[in-house]
C-alpha cells in the first residue's frame, strides 16, 4: 500500500526527495508522508521518526533500497527518504 502511494505522489508531482529538504518541511509542517528505504542510515531513521510522531504525517519504512527507490522516483542516484508534500 505505502508503495502505491509513494507512486501516486510521484504521478502528481507531490513528491519531494532529500534529507535536508524533508528534515526543513517537517519542522514547517508541510508533509503528509515520509519514505524512507530500507537501507536508511539508522540516526536519520530516528530523526524523521521523532518528526512524524510529534506531527499529523504518516512514516513508512519500505522494503526496498536506496538504490531501488532512486529508480522507483525515476531519478539516477540513491534515495534514502522522500516525502509527499501536503
Amino acid at each position: 500500500m505505502s508503495l502505491e502511494n509513494l507512486r501516486k505522489a510521484l504521478k502528481e508531482g507531490k513528491l519531494k526527495v532529500g534529507t535536508d529538504q524533508t528534515l526543513k518541511s517537517l519542522g514547517q509542517g508541510k508533509v503528509e508522508e515520509v519514505f524512507l528505504s530500507s537501507n536508511c542510515p539508522e540516526d536519520l531513521m530516528k530523526r524523521i521518526e521523532k518528526y512524524c510522531n510529534l506531527g499529523e504525517c504518516k512514516f513508512t519504512q519500505l522494503k526496498e533500497n536506496s538504490k531501488e527507490l532512486g529508480a522507483i522516483c525515476k531519478k539516477p542516484f540513491s534515495i534514502s527518504v522522500c516525502f509527499c508534500v501536503k
